[in-house]
């Protein structure tokens, strides 16, 4: 009589690799996307919050808020588009705390999967939500009167710029999350950074308009220049100037443009290796 040898179970393997990596995040990207699928009021804030922002400025702050050369619905729609995609993006620490808090990271940890996917998903879900709010942000500037009037390739140029910021963005909050793991206080940490800077721009209004010593941040911080590159791509330019007597039409896409890559690439570099960091923590 022949001992029959069972061989012991092996063990799931990561899969290694670019490749692997890739389909891995893909895999986590839509596990993401059918959570907002199922969670409608998720998307429902995310569209609102942007809207609301759109309505005020136009229709109650509007008329006051000078914009030589240009009308202030022009001016302002970029802007906000970039503000709301900016804000957007603190739903990608709060999804990476909740995970956590839920012991769905300790789940995935033990999955045969790449460790870059559970984040590179995250990102990569996140940014795809940005991309729906930028559709509707663009409905919704159409119909209180902005009007592309560059040419097809411009636009295009100027929405993957702004999806590209995202991404960096996105870093940002996927550290935060990482480091602070409470839904609640991620929310929080996320707009402290993120008003001042977004406020503190030419999102809203001219630079010219603010007090000398808060013009050089308003001017030079990310989001004025993302949001100075997407005007130059969407329609031609934008007012600068010292002061409001001496503005001009600005159309220095290539220089805002270069500056915003920049930064983007300056984002990733710091915090893409601090989340991966903190994820190397929660052994």
């Amino acid at each position: 009589m022949t001992a029959t040898t069972i061989e012991p179970p092996t063990p799931d393997i990561p899969r290694s690799g670019v490749v692997g990596g890739l389909v891995d995040a893909w895999v986590i990207m839509g596990r993401n996307l059918r959570f907002y699928a199922r969670q409608p009021q998720i998307a429902v804030f995310v569209i609102i919050q942007p809207v609301m922002f759109v309505l005020l400025f136009r229709y109650v702050f509007g008329g006051s808020i000078p914009t030589p050369g240009v009308d202030y619905v022009q001016y302002l729609m970029p802007g906000i588009i970039v503000q709301s995609i900016a804000f957007s993006v603190v739903g990608t620490g709060v999804g990476i705390a909740q995970d956590l808090k839920a012991g769905m990271m300790d789940r995935f940890r033990s999955l045969p999967m790449a460790r870059s996917a559970v984040l590179g998903g995250r990102v990569l879900a996140d940014t795809a939500v940005s991309l729906v709010t930028l559709v509707v942000m663009l409905a919704v500037a159409y119909l209180v009167g902005f009007r592309i009037t560059t040419s097809a390739v411009q636009a295009v140029a100027a929405l993957l710029l702004l999806l590209a910021f995202t991404m960096s963005f996105a870093w940002v909050a996927a550290w935060i999350g990482l480091t602070l793991r409470e839904p609640e206080a991620v929310q929080s940490a996320g707009f402290v950074w993120l008003f001042p800077v977004a406020f503190a721009s030419s999102i809203f209004v001219l630079p010219a308009t603010m007090p000398s010593w808060l013009q050089a941040f308003a001017t030079h911080n990310p989001l004025s220049r993302l949001a100075n590159a997407a005007r130059s791509l969407t329609i031609g330019g934008y007012p600068c100037g010292p002061t409001l007597e001496q503005t001009t039409l600005c159309t220095g896409v290539a220089e805002d443009a270069l500056w915003s890559l920049a930064w983007a690439g300056a984002l990733v570099s710091i915090f893409l290796p601090l989340s991966a960091r903190g994820w190397q923590r929660l052994d």
